[in-house]
């Protein structure tokens, strides 16, 4: 389900303040009855907010969420043991305040899980539940750090106004819906007090409220932000202030047109289920997941209120799971492609997924038939393939716990929510997800439309080639954190990363440029946060159109033209300041073929530029030090390969037993590769400041081409083949991949078998490829059966052009099926295509043609 940012507002029900009035009194989610002084809606709104977080005395009393209150409870303890020990200038030992936002932020998260622990329904005699004494503490806490810390706003806002904004709100807004009575006793000023400090933190807001035209207040942070202001209107009885911000938070509902901007926003979900946030970061693993676990709590603290029609926003959140989420999730891993800065924090893939699981979860309790049915056979599908997890412990709420236990004893049959064998262009965030029985290939890409990379806060301090074709190929039945995850990042060095094209040259990271997490220069309008820092040094696109590709079926193209980042654009334009440090890209043209044994790779105009050598990785990949790794090889003649300085090799195979898992490579033309196994020591803290100092070691399998510098421009081609044998490998001499072009300007390949031939055009002009002429730059792809069918996908990779005309030669065809705005028309020598591309934002567009009358 689609919907405009417009029409989602009109999801807020036309239900009077006085009609809801009439409603039974109502009664908070553990069956205790509302405070009678608030309105029904606020009132309910309360309770469920308690159920949520607290869980209730039904849920509680369930051996699956003993453990989880078991983990409350302790994290209290030692938070109050904490208070206990604290020392001059903190609430809590080891935070000290006045300076850090980040302490700070961490000081009212404390309080709130201390808060928390002692107000969980059940039947255990806990010293923790209803004490009187530890609610006064808290009480007392939350009003000491509002006089001393955070309610003068000229002494505040420091450091990340993420904390300022929606940090420190969450936390107290929980406190104020948990400690109501108590604050209403002890200090019945205080909630309004606070509820009027938050308001003015919101300082890129308007009075205090949420400005929808605000670069800050989008995606995933105005969730969280409207969220914060609904618990705020409940404890204040201020139903009008719930429905402002569950209009605003509706918004994100909407599915973004990039050729109709509301707000000027970019941030949520489009078409075809991308998700960027940062205005141009894939980001679907963390952001989106932060945005899905939101949307899917406000169902949960509205139920019963009427705020919200729950059925319409549940079919748009469903859709998001199933096309934006579950392509993205291999055997219970997020993968590494749209996590941003996330990607160097030490949490897993696994980890990952636990939220979305979570949502998926409480979101089936909101549907019917069919739906839920699928939704808990994908839960109970992750369960089972995932290695680790999802573990329920990390679920936000016991409710959950409780639900996602009788989820995996219902009758709904594992499955996932896709094919086995599909594709998935993901074009509006430059992702794109191939999968087969056995195997996932993601795919990172870059455009002037979407980031190379995203560097912030000390995070991911080595992203320069995250977004220059990166791939990951995960393979089934692996543990992913063997291969992936924070030590992949950790012990790869950035140039060697699977896929990229990159200088070689040694680059220094943002703290050691500058000494500070950024670039300080407020004359020139480089601050902390300011658009400036976003373009040019936290997430910078490319400059370059050229990214994208066309999708027929289960299979499909994808192609880049690699390009300088907007901040070399940029310093090379005179428009930066002198002391400002880019650095140059590599250059590169690749096609990525994905078919359904093979993954075929071409590379043409490779060079380094400035003086510089170059390399082209073509895979990358680790294993624990002890697991058996081999690496075994075939040469042109059928001979064995012996290794580095023989005759260069025609496959070559990659296996780790500890694993059993295994990758071949077919090397189709280009220089001979090398191929290199070492054992790597590095700690995570290189790759994120904040993280502990873990010494990581890993055996790191690079195979590459290397080219030196001064050397001309040159060209590659090479299969990745997941789980292949030596006897499979070696009978590639034989076919069926042929490479018809592999030039700057037309990168072309034909399987036999398939009877697929796929093709990216990258420059004007007509370009010419066995029986298939292509007018200027776009993806293509041709599929003839046996029969004489056959089916075109066409795309515009660069999203500039209004019509892409294509010719298949021959006898002429006749139109079977064809998506709207192809057409089909017979041609001297054949039938031409001509295909409207504009504002499709590289959208394929399918034909269906046979022989005959």
């Amino acid at each position: 389900m689609e919907l405009s940012r417009r029409s989602a507002l009109s999801l807020i029900p036309a239900v009077t303040l006085s009609t809801v009035a009439q409603a039974p009194p109502a009664r908070a989610a553990d069956g205790v009855e509302a405070p009678s002084d608030r309105g029904p809606g606020p009132a309910v709104v309360l309770g469920n907010t308690a159920a949520v977080f607290a869980g209730t005395a039904e849920s509680n009393a369930r051996p699956e969420v003993a453990p989880k209150i078991a983990s409350l409870r302790a994290t209290a303890y030692a938070r109050i043991a904490a208070m206990e020990a604290a020392g001059s200038g903190e609430l809590f030992e080891g935070l000290p305040l006045g300076t850090s936002d980040t302490a700070l932020n961490t000081t009212y998260q404390y309080l709130y899980e201390i808060a928390l622990a002692t107000c969980l329904p059940g039947t255990d005699a806990s010293d923790l539940r209803n004490n009187q004494v530890l609610r006064g503490q808290v009480v007392d806490g939350v009003a000491r750090l509002h006089d001393e810390y955070f309610g003068d706003q000229a002494k505040g806002y420091y450091g990340n106004w993420f904390n300022w904004e929606i940090g420190i709100p969450g936390h107290v807004s929980r406190t104020l819906v948990l400690l109501r009575d108590e604050l209403a006793r002890l200090r019945p000023d205080l909630t309004a007090t606070y509820v009027a400090s938050m308001d003015a933190y919101l300082r890129s807001g308007k009075d205090g409220d949420v400005d929808l035209d605000s670069r800050f207040h989008t995606g995933a942070n105005l969730a969280d932000i409207t969220t914060n202001r609904i618990l705020q209107g409940a404890v204040l009885g201020d139903d009008d202030r719930i429905r402002k911000a569950v209009a605003d938070q509706l918004t994100v509902l909407a599915t973004i047109d990039p050729y109709d901007l509301r707000h000027g926003v970019t941030d949520g979900f489009y078409a075809d289920g991308s998700f960027v946030q940062h205005g141009s970061v894939a980001y679907t693993g963390s952001y989106g997941k932060g945005l899905l676990t939101r949307i899917v709590q406000t169902l949960k603290l509205l139920a019963g209120t009427g705020y919200v029609a729950a059925d319409d926003l549940v079919g748009v959140v469903r859709t998001w799971v199933a096309d934006g989420f579950a392509p993205l999730i291999f055997e219970g891993w997020m993968m590494e492609i749209v996590k941003g800065r996330a990607v160097s924090r030490p949490g897993t893939g696994y980890a990952d997924v636990t939220g979305v699981v979570e949502a998926v979860v409480d979101l089936s309790a909101h549907t019917t038939g069919a739906d839920t049915e699928a939704l808990q056979g994908y839960v109970k599908h992750v369960h089972q393939t995932s290695k680790a997890g999802p573990d329920p412990l990390s679920f936000v709420s016991p409710l959950s716990i409780a639900r996602y236990a009788d989820t995996l004893n219902s009758a709904a049959p594992a499955k996932d929510l896709g094919p086995a064998a599909s594709h998935t262009a993901y074009n509006a965030m430059d992702r794109t997800v191939h999968r087969r029985p056995g195997y996932a290939f993601a795919l990172a890409r870059s455009s002037d439309r979407v980031s190379k990379y995203e560097y912030m806060s000390g995070e991911n301090l080595l992203p320069w080639f995250q977004g220059d074709g990166a791939h990951y190929l995960y393979l089934s039945g692996a543990d992913q954190r063997q291969s992936f995850g924070i030590d992949y990042f950790t012990t790869v060095p950035p140039h060697r990363l699977a896929g990229v094209t990159a200088p070689v040259e040694t680059r220094r990271t943002v703290p050691e440029l500058y000494g500070t997490l950024w670039y300080d220069n407020p004359e020139r309008g480089f601050t902390s946060s300011s658009e400036s820092q976003n373009t040019y040094v936290y997430f910078p696109r490319g400059s370059q159109a050229f990214s994208g590709g066309a999708r027929l079926g289960a299979h499909g193209v994808a192609g880049l033209v690699q390009s300088d980042d907007a901040a070399y654009a940029a310093q090379q334009a005179g428009e930066l300041p002198d002391d400002f440090v880019a650095y140059r890209a590599a250059r590169a043209t690749t096609s990525w073929f994905m078919l359904d044994d093979e993954i075929v790779v071409l590379n043409a105009g490779v060079t380094g530029l400035s003086g510089r050598a170059v390399t082209t990785t073509i895979d990358t990949r680790i294993a624990d030090p002890a697991s058996p790794v081999t690496l075994t090889g075939g040469l042109h003649d059928g001979t064995p390969w012996r290794g580095n300085g023989t005759a260069p090799p025609a496959w070559l195979r990659y296996a780790d037993a500890g694993q059993g898992t295994a990758v071949g490579y077919v090397l189709l033309s280009g220089p001979a590769p090398t191929a290199s196994l070492d054992t790597v020591t590095r700690s995570r803290r290189l790759v994120r400041a904040a993280n502990p100092d873990t010494a990581v070691t890993k055996q790191v399998f690079t195979l590459s081409y290397d080219l030196a510098a001064g050397e001309r421009p040159g060209s590659m081609a090479h299969a990745l083949v997941p789980h292949a044998s030596a006897a499979r490998l070696a009978s590639y001499r034989h076919g069926p991949l042929t490479v018809r072009a592999n030039t700057v300007r037309l990168q072309a390949v034909a399987h036999a078998d398939l009877g697929i031939l796929a093709a990216n055009a990258f420059t004007p002009g007509t370009h010419h490829v066995r029986g298939l002429s292509i007018d200027g730059p776009a993806s293509v792809m041709v599929r003839r059966t046996p029969d004489g069918t056959y089916t075109v996908a066409v795309s515009d990779p660069t999203t500039t052009r209004r019509t892409v005309p294509v010719t298949l030669h021959g006898r002429p065809l006749r139109t079977v099926s064809a998506d709207p705005g192809v057409r089909a028309r017979h041609v001297p020598g054949g039938t031409r295509l001509d295909v409207t591309t504009h504002h499709a934002y590289g959208r394929s567009f399918t034909a269906v043609l046979a022989r005959g009358a």
